[in-house]
């Protein structure tokens, strides 16, 4: 799956902008993107370090037009924790060296509706 494919849009709502202090942000995604998916396409489409994604399906609530009834979709919600303080990784070779990468994360989505 493409990354543009299992992000579908931004969840605006008092209690995802309240959870945008600790670097949590919520996204509506594709029924069928798993925790991994979502990983890798917030990481690759915003450039940002992921910690955490948390997923739950949303079940469609039950309308009504006058006399007819019927059921608005089901959905997919995730919730992903950002690293808001991103430091720089340092890792052991085979030689017993020690190598530092420094890679550039954001500390923040800037593309994201309520931030």
């Amino acid at each position: 799956m493409r990354p543009e494919d299992v992000i579908i849009a931004p969840v605006i709502t008092e209690k995802s902008n309240d959870e945008l202090q600790a670097g949590k942000y919520t996204f509506r995604v594709n029924k069928k993107a798993t925790k991994i998916d979502i990983r890798n396409a917030v990481e690759k489409l915003f450039e940002v370090k992921v910690i955490n994604v948390n997923t739950l399906s949303v079940k469609g609530k039950e309308k009504r037009m006058g006399k007819t009834s019927g059921k608005t979709s089901d959905w997919k919600k995730a919730i992903v924790t950002i690293d808001t303080n991103p430091s720089d990784m340092t890792y052991l070779t085979k030689g017993g060296k020690e190598v530092k990468v420094t890679k550039k994360y954001k500390d923040s989505i800037e593309h994201f509706m309520g931030a």
